[in-house]
């Protein structure tokens, strides 16, 4: 397979390939690995690889694997042999994981033949993947721009070319920003359909989840098929899904009616470009049949703020904390990023009922957002509020806590509702600012409505296609 053959498939093509003997596995993991070394030095994406075990993985693969490239984000997510560092130099000496996660567990048995870690943020604290530990990972679109965060690495793997869809996690939106800033597609499912790749129960308040990013709709649906299903320690519990999301995404989908929502909640400051990229997706929308009005969320920005701050900075606190006394002989200060100990330290401004608070206003977020969806199907938003930002604006380094989150919000404020709330959200690559540059368009729905999101994205897809991969 030449390169320009592997860039034409999308993941789901290339199974297709595998299943039906046109080639190998092998061969189309050594077209991967390929790519990652020609590609990686520019884009700083991929931080550790196992090109070995993946070869003997492709070799040993059972009768109707997929055997495909796969990439997994360096946060949360256990894959024997390789350490998880979540992009902290506190963890540079970080052993071996010693077993696979469940997650990984699932990739494996479907075949998806795992190459290596993607670069992320410090614990996936940012929405710019800039960790000292491996330096920037660079936009492929503009290497002078953010690729996002914290699933940064993912997306600027993917929208490279080393492979066509790739793990992503998302806490406050870290699927979606960097999809958008990459001109990709990305949902971020409901709450506990998908595990967390290192078997925990919850992650940041039950506000982590994860899936994929990739170039086509069907791909992600893909990913969802393999991953979804509940784990025995699981203490949230999505709705039902259908028995194959793959299988459901070409039924006729009904008119719809979508709220448009461009404002943030707190008055942040939305550029016109973003703006506009969901003005021409409602046109989009409406010419398929749909209606389209205006109607924002009916929940308190400033009360999202505060709970957003609340409840980050108590969970960081108790991740510094566990590695000081752990870690009683390293300078655990030191090691860290500016940022995170700014942001551990703010942790004290709260009390255990402002905490409590926090998640009480995440509930009766999720009974205000239950009401809004009984009068529309899905809301339709700019996925962020600016275009991709130079790389390295949003700074680690800086020991200023409530000055970098005030500015990260900023950045966000269509994403994070759907990660306090639970409920799934996509982004899909429909605009583009005057400079060139990717915008995403973001759909979210009620809880347990992947299956209308997706449906939705691939009539989106195949009315005005995004990308040339079949």
């Amino acid at each position: 397979m030449t390169p320009d053959e592997y860039q034409s498939y999308d993941a789901t093509g290339l199974a297709h390939l595998v299943r039906s003997g046109e080639i190998s596995s092998l061969a189309l993991i050594e077209c991967a690995i390929t790519e990652i070394e020609t590609r990686n030095p520019a884009i700083n994406a991929v931080i550790a690889t196992r090109y070995d075990e993946a070869r003997a993985e492709a070799t040993d693969l059972g009768t109707g694997a997929l055997g495909i490239p796969w990439l997994v984000k360096d946060f949360n997510t256990d894959v024997a042999g390789l350490p998880t560092r979540g992009g902290s130099r506190v963890l540079t000496d970080a052993p071996p994981a010693a077993a696979d996660g469940v997650l990984i567990e699932r990739y494996k048995s479907a075949g998806m033949v795992i190459l290596g870690k993607t670069n992320t943020p410090e614990f996936g604290m940012n929405v710019d993947t800039t960790p000292s530990l491996f330096g920037p990972t660079h936009n492929p679109h503009d290497l002078t721009r953010s690729a996002g965060g914290s699933s940064g690495g993912s997306a600027a793997a993917v929208a490279s070319g080393m492979l066509p869809a790739c793990h992503a996690t998302d806490s406050g939106g870290s699927i979606r920003i960097p999809a958008s800033n990459c001109g990709l597609f990305g949902i971020k499912p409901t709450r506990g359909r998908v595990p967390l790749g290192n078997n925990g129960a919850e992650g940041l308040a039950g506000m982590s989840t994860g899936n994929a990013v990739s170039h086509s709709v069907r791909d992600s649906a893909l990913a969802l098929d393999v991953a979804s299903g509940p784990l025995t320690t699981d203490i949230y519990f999505a709705p039902a899904g259908p028995p194959s999301y793959v299988g459901v995404l070409d039924q006729p989908l009904r008119p719809l009616r979508i709220g448009r929502w461009v404002q943030g909640l707190a008055g942040e400051t939305v550029h016109a470009d973003n703006i506009a990229a969901v003005d021409a997706a409602g046109e989009l929308m409406e010419s398929l049949g749909n209606e389209v009005v205006d109607l924002a969320p009916p929940v308190d920005g400033h009360g999202l703020r505060n709970a957003l701050d609340c409840l980050f900075s108590v969970n960081m606190k108790a991740i510094v904390e566990t590695l000081r006394s752990t870690m009683p002989h390293k300078p655990v200060d030191e090691l860290l990023e500016p940022a995170t100990v700014a942001c551990a330290n703010e942790a004290d401004r709260f009390s255990a009922i402002d905490y409590v608070n926090a998640q009480a206003f995440g509930r009766a977020a999720t009974a205000a957002l239950a009401t809004y969806f009984a009068g529309i199907d899905v809301v339709m938003s700019p996925t962020l509020a600016n275009p991709p930002l130079p790389l390295g604006e949003l700074d680690p380094r800086v020991p200023d806590w409530q000055g970098f989150f005030a500015r990260m919000l900023d950045e966000i404020p269509f994403t994070a509702l759907f990660n306090l709330t639970g409920g799934p959200a996509a982004t899909m690559p429909l605009g583009s600012s005057t400079q060139g540059l990717p915008i995403g368009v973001q759909i979210g729905g009620p809880l347990g409505s992947e299956v209308l999101l997706l449906q939705l994205a691939r009539s989106v897809e195949i009315a005005a296609p995004w990308h040339n991969r079949t």
